[in-house]
């Protein structure tokens, strides 16, 4: 059963194929090939013991904490509409 409470991190990791293997911890969304990076959703309540033993890993270089719940995602139109203006 999933928590309702998830906190997001980013994972620096030295080893991409080692990664797929955070999903013992937690939801792993994505993982990215390139930066070497991956982002984890943790439940709330045992997220100081995960990260813990996170970043005991060997492959584990650092752990961030994912900013996301903190942007504002709901929108107000504060002014008009210009897109009939530039439409064909």
């Amino acid at each position: 059963m999933l928590s309702e409470q998830r906190k997001g991190h980013i994972v620096w990791v030295s080893d991409v194929k080692a990664a797929r293997s955070l999903e013992k911890y937690g939801n792993v969304h994505f993982i990215s090939r390139r930066l070497h990076y991956a982002v984890v959703y943790v439940d709330a309540d045992r997220e100081e013991e995960t990260l813990r033993n996170l970043q005991r890993l060997p492959y584990v270089k650092k752990i961030e904490r994912s900013l996301r719940s903190e942007l504002k995602t709901e929108y107000t139109k504060e002014s008009e509409d210009k897109t009939r203006f530039y439409s064909m």
